[in-house]
């Protein structure tokens, strides 16, 4: 039986120089989910536009359930406008008050998490205040059924706060980040940065309970925190072409591997191949 995964946040078009891309941290992150087996359902919102219609129809065209993804005609479907550095690197400046902003929290909703096997959210997806809630009402109920609840730390100035870092980690049970974010996280969670890597990581997964920290390091691979101990992989050697969602996809692939029980080495090594895979072609899913 397939794992059932609801995604929780932003699904929004990231407008490149060169024309539109599928995008948002969340919708990226759902798609390669199902691409790699899972039963997922979106949970956000698009407005009754031109965009929102063709971003419900590249969810659907990847095997995500669209059902929760609320229509909303008092606003627009979600943009970021991109632009890329000499290395690939991407910069963003994130359209506001958008359709994924303001969907609100129903039965139906909750129908789906509590069948779930995770629950994976960020702390964009937060942005608005009715989706902040109905994110949070999400997290009590999967906390109340032991559903693995999955924080992918996705920091966009100037939408997030110390407060919001230390209040998405102490609802999460697995936290997800990039070595880019590490340093803002030690500040809000007053760790001292200063020390190696895995003392930071292991030192975020005791005071918070985490079941584990996983933290990518770009090429260099990613490096993850469990009671057992700490495990690494240093990475796929790729021709970047562009970094966007790849490091979405490492964690849909994280995801699957924990709900399959692989080891942890097994599953760093296979979420850094799949990320690789995504920075060696444009854009965040494939066509």
């Amino acid at each position: 039986m397939k794992k059932q995964i609801v995604a929780m946040g932003d699904g929004l078009w990231d407008l490149f120089p060169d024309g539109p891309r599928f995008g948002g941290a969340t919708a990226n992150y759902a798609c390669h989910c199902s691409i790699l087996g899972a039963d997922v359902h979106m949970v956000s919102g698009v407005g009754k536009d031109e965009r929102g219609n063709a971003l419900l129809k590249v969810y659907q065209k990847h095997g995500v359930h669209t059902d929760l993804v609320a229509v909303l005609k008092h606003h627009p479907t979600g943009v970021v406008y991109v632009e890329l550095t000499e290395n690939g690197l991407p910069t963003f400046t994130i359209g506001e008050n958008a359709a994924w902003d303001h969907w609100e929290w129903k039965e139906e909703i909750k129908e789906k998490v509590a069948k779930a096997d995770a629950l994976y959210f960020g702390t964009l997806g937060q942005r608005g205040l009715s989706s902040r809630l109905g994110i949070r009402q999400a997290l009590a109920l999967a906390n109340e059924l032991n559903i693995l609840r999955i924080l992918d730390i996705n920091l966009r100035s100037p939408f997030y706060d110390d407060a919001l870092i230390r209040e998405s980690i102490d609802l999460c049970s697995i936290l997800k980040l990039s070595d880019e974010e590490l340093e803002k996280v030690c500040q809000a969670c007053e760790i001292n940065s200063a020390q190696n890597e895995e003392k930071i990581l292991g030192e975020l997964r005791t005071q918070f309970g985490l079941n584990l920290v996983v933290m990518t390091r770009g090429e260099k691979g990613a490096i993850l925190s469990a009671t057992e101990g700490c495990f690494e992989y240093p990475g796929v050697p790729v021709t970047v072409v562009d970094t966007v969602g790849a490091g979405d996809s490492f964690t849909s692939s994280m995801t699957l591997g924990l709900l399959a029980g692989k080891e942890y080495a097994e599953i760093l090594a296979d979420a850094c191949k799949v990320a690789a895979g995504v920075c060696s072609h444009a854009g965040a899913v494939p066509e």
